[in-house]
C-alpha cells in the first residue's frame, strides 16, 4: 500500500515527521547492509511504501538522505561517547570508551564502521557525505586528544592518532572475525598507547 498522505495542518505535520523517520530508518538499514551506491532511491521508496513525490518532498536528493543517515549515525556515536565519559576520570573514561567501541563491533549484523564504509564509496573530499564523515572523525580524534592530554600524555595529538587507528582496527576486526576478543583487546591496546605516551617518572 502506498502512503501519500497530506502534510498540511497539525495532523499532517505529525504524519510528515513519521514519514521522514520511516524513510530514514529504511535507508539506514539498506545503506549499512547493502552499501550506499547499491541502494537506489526507488528501492527505499518501495520498502517504505510511498510515492516518489512524497520521498522527494522530504529529501530532495539521495545525497541529502545520505547526509541525514550519516548525521544520525554521528549523533548515536556521540551519545555513546558522552555516556562513557560521564562522571569518569580521564583514564577510566578512555578505558570505558575503548570498551564501548569494541562492544559495538561485536553486535550481531555488524558490517564495519558506517563512516569508513561511506568514505570508501565517496572518496571525493567535497562529497557531502564525505564532509560529514571527516567532520565526525575530527570530533572523535579531538575527544581522544583531550583525554590523552588529561592523563598526562606528552604528545596528545600523536596519541590521539594512535587511538584512532586502534578504533578503526577494532571496527575491521569485529567484522572479519574474533568479535568476542575485540572489546578486551582494544581496551588493552588503548591503555598501552596512553602509557607509552606518558613521560617516564622523574622526567627524562
Amino acid at each position: 500500500m502506498v502512503d501519500d498522505s497530506p502534510t498540511s495542518g497539525a495532523t499532517g505535520r505529525g504524519t510528515a515527521a513519521d514519514t521522514r523517520r520511516r524513510i530514514l530508518e529504511a535507508a539506514s538499514a539498506l545503506f549499512y547492509a547493502q552499501g550506499i551506491r547499491a541502494t537506489s532511491a526507488d528501492r527505499i521508496i518501495e520498502q517504505v511504501g510511498i510515492t516518489k513525490v512524497t520521498f522527494y518532498r522530504h529529501f530532495r536528493t539521495k545525497s541529502d538522505l545520505v547526509v541525514a543517515y550519516l548525521e544520525q549515525q554521528a549523533a548515536r556515536d556521540r551519545a555513546v561517547v558522552d555516556e562513557a565519559l560521564r562522571d569518569a576520570e580521564p583514564l577510566d573514561a578512555l578505558s570505558a570508551l575503548a570498551g564501548a567501541i569494541g562492544a559495538v563491533s561485536c553486535v550481531p549484523g555488524f558490517r564495519g564502521c558506517p563512516f569508513i564504509n561511506a568514505a570508501a564509496e565517496a572518496p571525493a573530499p567535497q562529497d557531502p557525505g564525505r564532509v560529514v564523515v571527516d567532520r565526525h572523525r575530527r570530533w572523535t580524534r579531538d575527544v581522544f586528544a583531550r583525554l590523552a592530554a588529561a592523563v598526562g600524555v606528552a604528545d596528545a595529538d600523536a596519541t590521539a592518532a594512535q587511538l584512532m587507528m586502534l578504533r578503526d582496527g577494532a571496527m575491521v576486526a569485529g567484522y572479519l572475525g574474533g568479535p568476542d576478543e575485540v572489546a578486551a583487546a582494544r581496551r588493552s591496546a588503548c591503555l598501552a598507547a596512553v602509557a607509552g605516551g606518558r613521560p617516564p617518572p622523574g622526567g627524562a
